[in-house]
């Protein structure tokens, strides 16, 4: 039995496989402690008990968390003596261009917990000055006595030696005062140049360790010794509890990943590895784009902090369900990024919001069905709704119905600049791909989105709403090395590069083997980080024997930016090794299309309704069976989502019970 937990901040979501069956479980999360739920979970959709379990599998949101609320551990930063500022200091830039007193995040670290110890490095990794043993003593008296629970430490040019920052490891735990998972060294977390972005990663991830260590030491007790628990990373794979332990920043911003692992891995299945994927939920959107594979970038921040780690490309915006619309001192409408959340949530759910909606816009346009929401679990109360919609309709001078598709206009807006901005804006025609709609909200407003950005095809997977937890149970392992090479490409560099990656994967082998990964399931990618001389920015360049780095580099230039300059030097910058062990999935086997009982579709169809989009046509998703056909305007139902087909689109169950669904004109 293999188990996939994604933890949010409303539903713990479920998805169990059985010999390839799937079944899917929901109940509410625990903030106070969400292991609670999980493990909850795990013994309600467990037929077998715990004990049968091989494999758990879990998103979790608690390195992200304890960064944004500042609740991780007391860290302190040893660093390079005339560096100890380097967190405040940063690279002094502008979020808001014309804010005249910008208010920048303080640093993890306080000023007073940042250390700096005599000892110099050239830019070739000479040492100039070595490293002053008495006052490193010195350093760590005063770090034991002030209770320090991990320590960070980035010296200059450690990405080219690491032995100075080796030997302060070493006589930490001489001394006996941390544990080695509470020591972490940049040459080990984020071995590249640029040293504020280094620093600034590696005291990330000494902030969450502890913290993400109590929280899966509290997990693997809980769990039985035969099961083996994975987490998230960033980057869209899975790592060991132990590796996570010792890698913790690599979970945070993991929280989307597994929905684009799980839509990718779906959507191959069906035929389409083009993709963009779209995940709406209550409070965020996010999207990406897969064009043949899950894209991804490498660097990002989080709450103002840079982080710079393999992650997917992911866009996040303000708009789901519970996105409020207000009216703008202007007189204009907006929606979102505010959200009512899950308490008290939209109006129609009756739970004391008294805030217009997304979600209540949808309600009042009939594509929430009051009669069928959350599988009929849940009822929802139009009139409270209706009563606010009228009074925003009065002070826009329009019919409560118009208002209500504005408010539904406005967020397709906002998700359609989301979407351009992963595709058009890196040189992706949205026109080749597929969208994949999934997330609570995401199939009730994909077809409109699509249909602004010309995509000719949306798919539904048959469980969107656990998307999150399936792609779990698919996502491979994934270990990241990389090493600053930074030069400009000769002759040589090619065969230099070569020699990198062989030492690379020859740690990576030895890794993947402590994952429990066999060497016949292993797979290995080199990336080369390319750039113009002078430019501050790369670009990945897949590595491969035979390779003309230049023009491979012009190429992707071409396509990313819409020219080349071929006269100019070409930089290679890092050197990166993507190491995968393929993990047991569960095997999805299509039904024949067609093999079914007689006019199944009558089955399906819940009857017809009156709506100001006119007449819609209401079907029971679980009924539909691969083969059965039908077009909009209609509404499909089912316990997780509701997916909102408008007029001008067609609909069909696949062999997978994907909903297919495409435009007449398109």
């Amino acid at each position: 039995m293999l188990i996939g937990v994604d933890i949010g901040g409303t539903f713990t979501d479920l998805v169990l496989s059985v010999a390839g069956r799937l079944t899917i479980h929901k109940l509410l999360s625990t903030p106070h402690n969400p292991a609670e739920a999980m493990l909850g979970g795990i013994e309600a959709i467990s037929p077998n008990g715990v004990e049968a379990i091989q494999r758990v599998s879990h998103g979790s949101t608690v390195a992200t968390n304890a960064i944004l609320e500042r609740k991780g551990a007391k860290t302190a930063l040893i660093t390079t003596r005339g560096f100890r500022d380097v967190l405040f200091i940063g690279r002094q830039n502008r979020p808001v261009l014309y804010t005249l007193h910008p208010q920048l995040p303080p640093p993890l670290i306080p000023r007073e917990w940042c250390y700096e110890i005599p000892e110099r490095l050239d830019h070739t990794g000479a040492v100039l000055t070595p490293l002053d043993m008495t006052a490193l003593d010195n350093v760590l008296d005063d770090i034991a006595a002030q209770g320090v629970e991990s320590v960070a430490v980035c010296f200059l040019y450690s990405y080219v030696n690491a032995a100075h920052e080796q030997m302060v490891r070493d006589r930490i735990l001489e001394r006996g005062i941390l544990q080695p998972w509470q020591i972490a060294l940049s040459s080990d977390v984020l071995p590249e140049f640029r040293e504020y972005e280094r620093a600034s990663t590696v005291a990330l991830d000494a902030y969450v360790r502890p913290v993400m260590s109590r929280y899966i030491q509290h997990l693997d007790d809980a769990l039985p010794q035969t099961t083996s628990l994975r987490i998230m990373k960033s980057d869209g794979g899975v790592i060991s509890a132990q590796r996570a332990r010792e890698q913790a920043i690599q979970t945070a911003l993991s929280g989307p990943a597994a929905g684009v692992i799980g839509a990718f891995h779906l959507a191959q299945l069906a035929g389409y590895d083009h993709i963009i994927t779209l995940d709406m939920g209550g409070t965020s959107t996010d999207v990406a784009l897969c064009p043949g594979y899950p894209a991804r970038r490498p660097e990002s921040e989080i709450d103002g902090l840079p982080l710079r780690i393999r992650l997917l490309d992911i866009e996040t915006i303000g708009a789901g369900g519970g996105s409020i619309a207000r009216l703008d001192a202007g007189g204009a409408l907006r929606v979102g990024p505010e959200s009512a959340g899950a308490a008290p949530g939209p109006i129609v759910y009756g739970r004391g919001g008294d805030q217009l909606t997304v979600s209540d816009a949808n309600a009042i346009l009939g594509r929430l069905d009051a009669d069928h929401f959350l599988g009929g679990g849940m009822t929802l109360h139009l009139e409270p709704a209706r009563r606010a919609m009228n009074a925003l309709a009065v002070r826009m001078n329009l019919a409560a119905d118009e208002a209500a598709k504005g408010i539904i206009d406005i967020a397709n807006v906002n998700i359609d600049r989301a979407l351009r901005r992963v595709s058009i804006a890196r040189g992706h025609d949205p026109r080749d791909f597929t969208l994949v709609a999934f997330g609570g909200a995401g199939p009730l407003h994909a077809c409109e989105v699509a249909e602004r950005l010309e995509i000719p095809r949306v798919l539904v997977p048959r469980y969107p709403g656990v998307l999150c937890a399936f792609g779990l149970l698919v996502a491979d392992v994934n270990l990241d090395y990389s090493r600053s090479v930074l030069g400009p490409v000769t002759e040589d560099t090619a065969s230099q590069l070569q020699a990198f990656l062989d030492a690379m994967m020859t740690q990576a082998y030895d890794d993947l083997r402590e994952e429990g990964i066999a060497d016949e399931h292993m797979l290995f990618n080199g990336v080369v980080d390319m750039r113009y001389a002078g430019q501050a920015y790369e670009l990945p360049i897949p590595f491969k024997p035979g390779i003309n780095l230049t023009q491979a580099f012009h190429d992707a230039h071409e396509q990313t930016y819409g020219h080349a300059l071929p006269g100019r030097v070409v930089e290679v910058v890092n050197l990166r090794l993507q190491a995968s062990g393929i993990v047991e999935k569960p095997l999805l086997e299509p039904e024949i299309v067609g093999a079914k009982h007689a006019s199944p579709l009558q089955n399906a169809r819940l009857g017809e309704k009156q709506s100001p989009d006119g007449s819609i046509m209401l079907y029971d998703r679980d009924a539909l069976a691969p083969g059965d056909t039908f077009n909009g305007a209609a509404l499909v139902f089912q316990l997780d989502s509701t997916v909102y087909i408008p007029a001008g689109w067609s609909a069909r169950v696949d062999g997978y019970h994907n909903l297919i669904l495409e435009h007449l004109g398109l």
